[in-house]
């Protein structure tokens, strides 16, 4: 079993997980499981299933997502290839074919096992 995170409002250690969240039972503070936790100075980028992200990975969108200014949505199953971390709101950076250069949320993508 994985070690989870101390809760990041009283850090305590008896934080539990709770479908996509963690909850800590102290305090009541709940935060997201995909959020970006910190280990070893870095920022830990997790996709919808709590994979965690890397650049160079590829990833499928699990979620129409409709495309602000235009008609254009990216459908379900759309499989992206070569993504890049960032940090942000939009955490994914990446190319969609037939759409062009777009930024994503992890919540909307999975880990593609190659």
């Amino acid at each position: 079993m994985s070690e989870l995170p101390p809760c990041p409002q009283c850090g305590s250690t008896y934080t539990y997980e709770d479908g996509a969240l963690l909850i800590c039972p102290e305090c009541a503070h709940e935060w997201s499981l995909t959020q970006a936790t910190e280990e070893d100075g870095e920022e830990i980028v997790r996709d919808a299933n709590g994979t965690p992200l890397a650049d160079g990975d590829t990833v499928t969108v699990i979620k129409d997502l409709k495309i602000k200014g235009t008609n254009d949505v990216v459908k379900v199953g759309t499989k992206v290839k070569n993504i890049r971390v960032v940090g942000g709101d939009h955490d994914i950076d990446c190319r969609i074919p037939g759409i062009g250069p777009m930024g994503l949320k992890s919540e909307f993508i999975k880990k593609v096992n190659e």
